[in-house]
């Protein structure tokens, strides 16, 4: 007999084939255990009654006992239908009106599905209780669909807290109300909760003081007081957090003490020529990345690293130096971006802090010539290309290492695992391998350079051991980058096996940007403000919308607002260019490079220019129909501009039709320019799944009911605990912790996020 939890949601009492399918359409509940595993958001309290003297309209919910004085039915017009006939014509009934008095008064209960049965149901002098949201009408207050059920006797003991699921406006239609979907569960764990087996060792129950699995599913229901329900709520929400985290670390533990990574001791005169050349120290958040980094390096393990960093922070300084170490024991690095605008900008930023090295650094995208490319090809198979940077071109099977042993990915969600896993194959082969060049020895340091206190920290400098290959090809270190700053407990749960280092200082220099929200009636005096940047030698970024290629009406918004632009600043005066994802790559480049340039006044955009580009002289920033944009995308194009030595600005402009909630995030946006209170308030406002930059698909797993918005606390806790197991036991291989190794064979642990690149 198949197990109660696996059985039909179909076969439980009072719901049959076609509410199965309603619920599996508009909840995706299919059997029993999805029911128990659907929970209540909020809960009503109905430990009390409320005299009706007392009940006013803007209270939630009130609770009633009284009874029945009269009963009036109603057909249409208010017209009153004769309830003295027998039968009563039921067809022209339209409206049920029942006044119910208590000791401090009456008030009208109002029905206008179900009359029939309600009209039977409640004669006159019978007393019953009703719940439901009061309600103005005029001068009388009423309460419409009140849950009616049997008065309470004097000694019962009242229920407190009703659970209150999520539900549709189909599932209500279709006749599964509140109360029904309570008296579905109540069936359900009659049902299933002898059969529920316990998730967690006894060790962690004890450890964590945690209830029972049984106890909690059976409170998180139907609770018996508040006192209940938290160590309910505590149970499953530490249960969800505490698995997900296991199931992450424990893919980082076994790779981090399975995987031999390339052992790179040494620094290298390369990187001390780059630090030394600097004019500018570095910040101390890019200090204590790169010791985090070479502390990988030298670690003898694989580095998996996640590099947050916020727009202009310096990440590109820091994979850099990080290239300039691994050259300095021998090794080849790449850089690859998302698309070719960024790559070359990665180029040409990349040129200039190698020029006191003797490195060598080539740039390999779609569009390179076959001439370049050839030379390119032999130049990383001969070894004597240091720093290749490109897009998914480094990823062709013709693109042959002679030994990879870093690669830097930025924007890394951009990228398919498929994409980022082909790296692994690049790395230099275990046997018969060659030898690390030693690019480091080129040229010796001098008597007079000074040691840098960046690696002086971290182990020292000058020659290390021999790196030694096992058996099988080794993967490069990896180090990923993003600039959309990521909630921490969002990080934990879509990095969780990877080592997360954060630049959360910004370099000295960089000049706030100024940003403000103006309506459809400024436009003209914004074209007068962009008309004196202008005059002063500055440029203007203007960005539309355009969420989808595919979509006519954004690209027609792009369209007329290039025309309209173009007329508010005419030839030979002004020149504009316009850049979008209909455009061929040639036709882009070309009218971005004329940006760059300076050859044009105007970059009249999509979101295309959201990442990577960089104009210094680019002053204005302004984003039209700014209301449709989310706050990471926001925050990402404002970094476009403030990266020179000028005052930046940063105009959003919003249609006449603006929602609460957008003008809110609007608000955030000229309020502050710290990009991770931005990502926590956009967490808190839209949810995790939905945020923009960082995940387009939802969580690794679904969470039932903990939220990463919420119960950041709780799941560090969680996070802390897990790691604790895990040092005593890497692979769950105790008998102790069987059923950590059994809930971790489920599906749902299976996890597949960004953070997987093999």
């Amino acid at each position: 007999m198949a197990k109660e939890l696996d059985t039909s949601i179909q076969y439980l009492s009072g719901v049959g084939p076609k509410r199965a399918a309603l619920l599996q359409r508009e909840l995706g509940i299919e059997t029993l255990s999805d029911l128990i595993h659907l929970y209540p958001f909020r809960y009503i309290d109905r430990s009390g009654i409320t005299p009706i003297a007392e009940v006013a309209p803007d209270l939630a919910h009130v609770q009633l006992q009284a009874t029945v004085v009269r009963r009036t039915l109603y057909g249409p017009g208010s017209a009153v239908v004769s309830q003295e006939t027998d039968p009563i014509h039921w067809g022209a009934c339209k409206r049920l009106s029942v006044i119910v008095r208590d000791d401090s008064g009456e008030m009208e209960i109002v029905f206008f599905k179900g009359i029939r049965w309600n009209y039977q149901r409640l004669v006159p002098g019978g007393t019953f209780l009703f719940f439901g949201k009061p309600q103005a009408f005029g001068a009388r207050i009423n309460i419409v669909h009140p849950e009616v059920d049997a008065a309470r006797e004097a000694d019962a003991v009242p229920g407190t807290l009703t659970g209150v699921y999520p539900s549709t406006e189909k599932l209500k239609a279709g006749g599964i109300t509140g109360k029904v979907m309570c008296k579905l569960q109540s069936a359900a764990l009659a049902l299933c909760l002898p059969e529920i087996q316990e998730t967690l060792p006894e060790y962690v129950l004890r450890d964590r003081g945690l209830v029972s699995l049984p106890y909690a599913l059976r409170n998180i229901h139907f609770p018996k007081d508040t006192y209940t329900l938290q160590k309910a709520t505590y149970r499953l929400k530490f249960e969800e957090l505490f698995l997900l985290q296991l199931s992450l670390l424990k893919q980082k533990y076994i790779r981090s003490r399975g995987e031999r990574g390339l052992l790179m001791p040494k620094v290298g005169p390369d990187f001390h020529a780059c630090y030394n050349a600097l004019p500018y120290e570095l910040t101390g958040a890019q200090q204590r990345v790169i010791k985090e980094i070479r502390s990988d390096l030298m670690s003898g393990h694989q580095m998996n690293r996640l590099l947050q960093g916020d727009v202009g922070s310096g990440k590109t300084m820091v994979a850099v130096l990080s290239c300039l170490m691994a050259i300095g024991n021998g090794f080849q690095t790449c850089i690859m971006a998302p698309t070719e605008v960024l790559a070359q900008q990665h180029y040409a930023n990349i040129q200039k802090y190698l020029k006191p090295t003797s490195v060598s650094c080539a740039l390999l995208t779609g569009s390179t010539p076959q001439k370049e490319r050839r030379a390119i090809h032999a130049a990383l198979e001969d070894g004597s290309l240091g720093i290749i940077v490109g897009t998914h071109a480094l990823l062709e099977d013709n693109v042959v290492f002679r030994n990879l042993g870093l690669a830097v990915i930025d924007e890394q969600h951009r990228f398919g695992v498929d994409q980022r896993s082909k790296l692994w194959s690049k790395g230099p082969l275990a046997e018969g391998a060659p030898a690390p060049l030693d690019f480091a020895s080129l040229i010796p340091p001098t008597a007079s350079q000074r040691v840098p206190p960046i690696y002086e920290a971290m182990g020292g400098h000058g020659p290390g051991g021999q790196d030694s290959f096992g058996q099988n090809r080794i993967p490069p270190h990896v180090l990923v980058m993003t600039a959309t700053p990521i909630p921490r407990t969002l990080a934990m749960t879509l990095y969780g096996d990877l080592d997360v280092s954060v630049i959360d200082e910004m370099p000295p220099g960089r000049k706030p940007v100024q940003t403000m929200c103006i309506g459809q009636n400024r436009r003209a005096a914004m074209y007068k403000f962009m008309r004196e940047e202008i005059a002063r030698g500055r440029q203007v970024f203007v960005v539309y919308p355009l969420i989808f290629e595919s979509e006519k009406l954004d690209l027609q918004n792009l369209e007329q607002g290039y025309e309209e632009i173009v007329r508010a600043f005419p030839l030979p005066g002004y020149k504009v260019a316009i850049v979008h994802g209909q455009q061929t790559a040639e036709e882009k480049n070309f009218n971005m490079a004329a940006f760059v340039a300076g050859r044009a006044d105007i970059l009249v955009s999509t979101t295309v220019i959201e990442v990577g580009v960089d104009v210094p002289n680019a002053s204005v920033m302004v984003i039209e129909s700014a209301q449709r944009f989310g706050l990471s995308q926001l925050h990402q194009l404002r970094g476009r501009v403030g990266r020179g030595a000028e005052k930046s600005y940063c105009i959003l402009v919003k249609d006449v039709k603006t929602s609460k909630e957008a003008q809110q995030r609007l608000d955030l946006m000229c309020a502050t320019e710290d990009g991770f209170e931005i990502a926590e308030q956009d967490m808190k406002m839209r949810g995790p799944g939905d945020l923009e930059g960082t995940q387009q698909s939802g969580l690794p797993i679904n969470l039932g009911l903990a939220s990463l918005a919420r119960d950041g606390r709780l799941l560090e806790e969680a996070r802390r605990y897990a790691m604790q197991i895990l040092d005593a036991d890497p692979t769950l291989a105790t008998p102790k912790n069987a059923p950590l190794q059994r809930e971790l064979r489920k599906n749902k642990y299976e996890i597949k996020d960004y953070s997987k690149i093999s």
